[in-house]
């Protein structure tokens, strides 16, 4: 994201140990499961936002940069690309898991 006209770096995502873990144990696993999705999700929401406003204000001639749309761009696209391999990595391992024969 750019703010106040300087890029800042692309944060990194805490891993499952790190994350707020609930008192209740049962609550827990499923509160860090849905916490790293809920958080990708807002992750594209927020990266799709800076981008819609990024290009509002180049097309109405109020930016000074023009290179902070790319920029806008791309993070929006990594954050959408981010959801789609925890989508695709949470199936598969929902697949395994309907494999194992008990």
């Amino acid at each position: 994201m750019i703010e106040n006209g300087f890029i800042t770096p692309i944060q990194r995502m805490d891993s499952i140990g790190t994350l707020k873990r609930n008192e209740n144990v049962e609550q827990s696993g499923n509160s860090l499961f849905s916490d790293i999705f809920n958080n990708a999700v807002k992750d594209v929401k927020d990266t799709q936002t800076n981008l819609e406003q990024q290009q509002y204000l180049l097309a109405t001639g109020q930016i000074d940069d023009a290179h902070t749309v790319p920029i806008a761009a791309s993070e929006a696209q990594m954050a959408v690309d981010m959801l789609v391999q925890l989508r695709n990595k949470a199936l598969e391992s929902y697949n395994e898991l309907m494999r194992i024969s008990l």
